[in-house]
């Protein structure tokens, strides 16, 4: 079984205070500002569409080559909302937009194998409260 792990510390009241998410050699700050005005520095959400975007890149490229094609590449980026619109501060959908370059699919089996991978990614699934709304694109 494989484990990953991450650290975090606040320091200080919500406003004025100072955080670090630490992920393996690397530190990401973040503050009030970063998370909820789109100040400088990082957010835990930003992590989590980062987890996304490249556990989706990994797992298409998995499922297209089930399938019997050679992906050459796919390229995932991801944009998590977060939002206080039901009274509490929620991540409430991620937007996935994925690019790939895959010889011989017709578009069709390619959504058909892409949304396969948005239900059964190992983040997605993570994630099942979550909406993921899924915008695959062919290069």
């Amino acid at each position: 079984m494989r484990s990953s792990s991450a650290t975090a510390e606040w320091n200080g009241v919500l406003k004025s205070g100072k955080g670090e998410m630490r992920l393996s050699e690397k530190n990401f700050p973040f503050s009030f500002n970063s998370r909820m005005e789109g100040g400088a520095g990082s957010s835990p959400e930003e992590l989590l569409a980062g987890a996304l975007a490249g556990c989706f890149s990994m797992a298409l490229s998995a499922d297209l080559e089930k399938a019997g094609f050679q992906p050459q590449q796919v390229t995932s980026s991801a944009k998590a909302t977060f939002d206080n619109g039901s009274g509490k501060w929620t991540v409430e959908t991620i937007q996935l937009d994925v690019n790939a370059k895959v010889p011989g699919i017709d578009d069709a089996k390619f959504q058909e194998i892409a949304n396969g991978t948005k239900t059964a990614c190992p983040v997605s699934r993570a994630l099942a409260g979550v909406k993921i709304e899924l915008n695959a694109k062919l290069a």
